[in-house]
């Protein structure tokens, strides 16, 4: 699309969310309880981590890390969701929106590789359970959370490049909750095909390559998990893994749908990605929670106190 004024806009415009009047508060309300609680529920999940000893092992240390990337993405995401109820709330500057671009894929992306290792610790563990202490070392932990970071970052900068090379300045009105990429190639003054070929290239070849890695562990697992005589060790080695398994699949499953079509931005899409930045974040605690005997165990001393 060729542009009379290929200046980019000093600030974008977001549309936001489409809804009636009536339920502004109602979403507000929201919104504002959801990112309190996904807040609450992860820093609940590094401190109590933190203050069991019992807990300090390679699956904790990696739930943490993801605990830390849940709350940084909906930091990203619903603040700025919350603030399109007010008044000049929908306005970002063109630097912020960069940010929100990069920051959105990095922390997706890490976050994507990151369950791929916690799928990588499972295996070692039910497969591999008499080396585990040698392989799953603090300094193998330390360098796989620092790879995935590493990773991320990687993948994000190629994204916001290709995206934010493009010229514009034909319209500054993002139809869409927050500056994602697909809903910023409909602005550019030029041809996007390389980009959106890029976004299935790139983040289809990252996503699949992950769920295809995880699926590969998870297929050694159940076999290891089948090969246990007793049905007690059987429950207890599955009982490890369905919490994974769970925020995978709400992961994984709206990540796709939302990039894997990026010239189909409709309210759909908005519903979609409001489940994964706003829910998912606030689900894995829960989860996580929920189906682990430790965490509840030490949730319990927390809460009652550990008498000597």
């Amino acid at each position: 699309m060729e542009c009379p004024n290929q200046t980019a806009p000093a600030v974008f415009i977001i549309s936001g969310l489409s809804f009636p009047k009536e339920l502004t508060v109602p979403l507000l309300l929201f919104f504002l309880l959801m990112y309190i609680l996904t807040l609450c529920g992860n820093s609940l999940i590094v401190w109590v981590v933190a203050s069991d000893a019992q807990l300090h092992k390679p699956m904790y240390w990696f739930l943490c890390h993801l605990s830390i990337l849940d709350m940084a993405f909906s930091s990203i995401v619903v603040p700025r969701v919350i603030g399109g109820f007010a008044p000049g709330g929908k306005i970002i500057s063109f630097g912020e929106c960069i940010c929100q671009v990069f920051f959105l894929n990095f922390l997706g992306c890490t976050e994507s590789l990151l369950y791929t290792v916690m799928a990588y610790d499972r295996f070692i563990a039910i497969c591999k359970p008499l080396h585990y202490s040698h392989i799953m070392r603090w300094r193998v932990c330390l360098i796989l959370s620092l790879g995935t970071m590493i990773g991320g970052c990687l993948n994000s900068m190629l994204q916001t490049i290709l995206t934010f090379q493009l010229p514009y300045g034909w319209s500054n009105q993002i139809d869409y909750v927050f500056c994602d990429i697909p809903a910023l190639l409909k602005l550019a003054c030029a041809d996007t095909t390389l980009n959106e070929m890029m976004i299935v290239v790139d983040i289809g070849l990252v996503a699949m390559t992950c769920f295809i890695l995880i699926l590969t562990s998870y297929v050694y697992i159940v076999a290891a998990i089948l090969r246990i005589s007793s049905s007690e060790g059987r429950r207890r080695a599955f009982s490890t893994c369905t919490a994974h398994i769970a925020v995978v699949v709400i992961y994984y499953v709206p990540v796709v749908f939302h990039y894997l079509r990026p010239a189909s931005q409709d309210s759909v899409d908005g519903a979609v990605t409001m489940f994964y930045t706003t829910i998912t974040p606030f689900l894995n605690p829960v989860i996580y929670t929920f189906r682990n005997k430790e965490m509840k165990a030490a949730l319990s001393k927390l809460w009652v106190g550990n008498p000597k």
